[in-house]
């Protein structure tokens, strides 16, 4: 097998021919073409998508954070690290929505690496003192709940309850009567839902313990070790700040469901794919303890198809045409890095409708010989 390569800083990444990596180059741009040819029906005015109620209804769908018109269809293929297909505009920095929890997911492994987290079952409230967690109801909330998303938080963060995204479907997106309607809440890690506000206090709860922006912790522990470019970016939103060390500081948001959220090109996301199929290591040294991706990627109880905020493909049930060995980081309007660390394998997908994503998993499989 040959040595998996890692990128240096730049745009100088090296490339192998789909037949020299063991794929058959016609089936692989048949993979391409139809990543291309299946676009998202989101328009590309996402300022549009979100005012016009494609997550909550107005009042509630009140924009906080920035927002920035999309690009077209694009992405790339590695295999071993080495580009074998790439399309479109892998460099601009476009907004990739809830693919920004996994870069959160990312961010809680710091805080364990540097020892700030020392239980990940420890309750929040042990090491966050700001009121979050004093509540019956949140009191006993830890890390691993949030990440899993079975916390059942209570509270209002950032103007935005987190009765907004009760009832919330992903099947469902943008259709679904029932999201923003009173559910009677479980016992913190007895039920699941997908929720972004208790995500964002997620977010905030890191800020406290790592002590700085998570921009700041990300770029210098991760992205610029990894030689990712200086374009991307993570917003929160106007309301966001709180007080750290006497400075306010923007508590950033993990997705765009508001604005805001990470906004980054395809080949930066690429690079933090081949970083989480390695285990954590880039070229030799470790970025992230292999031993945190081993717990993010462990299937939860409730959601099986769902790890510290890294999708799974448990039993083929998230994409049945991908290797049950996948997992992914997925964003509305369909943002997807797909990790297949059994094959050498990562996949970086941007606009692609909803349903199209499986058929290119089929297709990438199909022309690996």
């Amino acid at each position: 097998m040959t040595k998996t390569y890692f990128p240096a800083a730049g745009s100088d990444w090296e490339r192998q021919e789909p037949a020299a990596a063991g794929f058959d180059a016609t089936a692989l741009q048949a993979a391409v073409d139809h990543a291309i040819s299946h676009e998202t029906g989101w328009d590309r005015d996402i300022m549009k998508v979100l005012t016009e109620g494609h997550f909550e209804p107005p009042p509630y769908n009140e924009i906080l954070g920035p927002v920035r018109e999309r690009t077209g269809p694009n992405g790339l293929i590695l295999k071993g690290g080495r580009i074998v297909a790439e399309w479109g505009d892998t460099s601009r920095a476009d907004m990739t929505f809830s693919v920004s929890k996994s870069y959160l997911s990312i961010c809680a492994g710091l805080a364990v690496k540097k020892g700030l987290i020392k239980d990940i079952h420890a309750p929040i409230r042990e090491l966050v003192k700001d009121g979050g967690f004093e509540s019956e109801q949140n009191r006993d909330i830890t890390w691993h709940h949030l990440l899993q998303q079975t916390s059942e938080w209570e509270g209002t963060l950032w103007d935005k309850p987190d009765l907004l995204d009760r009832h919330r479907d992903l099947t469902s997106e943008g259709a679904n009567s029932k999201k923003g309607t009173h559910r009677d809440l479980q016992k913190p890690g007895s039920f699941w839902e997908y929720n972004d506000i208790r995500v964002n206090r997620l977010s905030l709860a890191l800020l406290r313990v790592l002590g700085e922006g998570l921009p700041a912790v990300l770029k210098r522990e991760v992205m610029d070790p990894i030689g990712a470019s200086q374009d991307w970016e993570w917003h929160g939103y106007r309301n966001s700040y709180v007080e750290i060390g006497g400075r306010q500081v923007q508590s950033v948001s993990g997705g765009g469901h508001w604005g805001g959220g990470m906004m980054i090109g395809s080949r930066d996301h690429a690079r933090v794919g081949l970083l989480m199929a390695n285990k954590g290591t880039w070229n030799g040294t470790e970025i992230l303890p292999e031993s945190w991706i081993d717990a993010s990627l462990q299937p939860c109880d409730l959601q099986p198809i769902y790890g510290y905020m890294w999708w799974l493909n448990t039993d083929r049930k998230q994409y049945p045409s991908a290797p049950e060995t996948s997992f992914f980081a997925v964003g509305a309007g369909n943002s997807i890095i797909w990790m297949d660390p059994a094959h050498d394998l990562v996949a970086v997908v941007r606009w692609i409708a909803k349903p199209g994503f499986d058929g290119f998993c089929r297709r990438v499989m199909e022309a690996m010989r």
